[in-house]
């Protein structure tokens, strides 16, 4: 007989999916990265146990200690059933802005949480900067008892994609993949791929799909964060460069709307069999892109983030939608 696996060693390995629609209709190979299959339910998993594995190689968190961080949402997931699994408490901080799915899931797993209105990240009452004060004011109070992983700027996060989302992609391929693209939050997931990708292909097309209310299409086109347009997608798009985006080399830039992305989600649950959220919709709308620019024949790979249901009340809410000028299909008898 075999061991058991503890959780921990579940995170990761996801198969990739082919897109049979979009791959027909683009001559191309659309592969999504199925994340949503890691054990908390998003490609956030990698990153939570990437830092939380780091930290407790340095000494930074131990056993008993509490862990503290600045999250939309996914990561905090992804924290509180790694703080879980190794004996540690979690507190989350996040905007009052995410979905309500999220704040019953975090709850589930027993994370402490504190909603605080959602601001710009150059007001010093940004999530991030609030749980950065109060995993200070907890090592104060008790030296060593918290630590915050800070996942913008944390590069222990790309590291993680790099080590194994990066390799697991090449060999899923046997090395043919010709591009990957996805949408960017912190910054780990298209970094690290990046890093991993060019160590064994150094002409590979790395791509980002930005949502609308992101500055980085215009940042990667043109040299200047300018944000144009918004989105209802959740835990992607950013007004600055993080440390762990920094010094990416992305080739290729796009910013999907909502108007190409949804439609997307919804068309991938009756053809495709999946029901992910908004940012896969901008993944893969990105995908779509690539492909047109690149041609017939070229392998694409994309992340398929997480379930839509976590996003309930927005994606299958046709009052919500329709308030933003998008619609459901008529299919779907919401």
């Amino acid at each position: 007989m075999s061991l058991p696996h503890q959780l921990v060693d579940t995170v990761g390995n996801t198969p990739l999916i082919r897109l049979n629609r979009y791959s027909d209709e683009t001559g191309c190979e659309i592969l999504g990265k199925a994340e949503f299959m890691n054990p908390g339910g998003s490609v956030k998993d990698r990153a939570a146990l990437g830092m939380v594995r780091e930290a407790m190689a340095r000494g930074e968190l131990a056993p008993g200690g509490t862990i503290v961080e600045g999250t939309a949402g996914n990561t905090g997931i992804g924290l509180a059933m790694i703080g879980n699994a190794v004996g540690c408490r979690t507190l989350i901080v996040m905007p009052n802005t995410q979905s309500a799915e999220k704040v019953q899931t975090l709850a589930a797993y027993g994370a402490e949480i504190r909603q605080i209105p959602a601001v710009p990240f150059r007001d010093e009452r940004h999530f991030v900067h609030e749980s950065r004060r109060v995993a200070e004011a907890m090592n104060a109070e008790a030296p060593g008892s918290a630590f915050w992983p800070n996942q913008f700027d944390n590069t222990d996060n790309r590291l993680a994609h790099k080590q194994t989302t990066a390799e697991e992609i090449w060999r899923q391929t046997d090395g043919q993949v010709d591009a990957f693209i996805c949408a960017v939050g912190t910054g780990g997931t298209l970094a690290g791929v990046e890093r991993g990708l060019r160590t064994h292909k150094a002409d590979v097309t790395i791509g980002l799909a930005d949502p609308g209310g992101s500055g980085l299409h215009n940042f990667f086109a043109s040299g200047e964060i300018k944000i144009e347009g918004s989105s209802i997608s959740e835990g992607i798009g950013n007004s600055r460069v993080t440390d762990n985006l920094a010094d990416t080399r992305v080739d290729f830039s796009c910013q999907p709307r909502d108007t190409e992305a949804l439609p997307i989600v919804y068309d991938m649950i009756r053809d495709e069999g999946l029901v992910l959220g908004g940012s896969s919709g901008i993944n893969v709308a990105g995908a779509i892109r690539l492909a047109r620019e690149l041609g017939p024949g070229h392998t694409i790979v994309t992340i398929l983030c997480d379930g839509g249901l976590r996003y309930s009340a927005r994606l299958f809410n046709r009052a919500y939608l329709a308030e933003r000028g998008l619609s459901m299909p008529d299919w779907l008898e919401f």
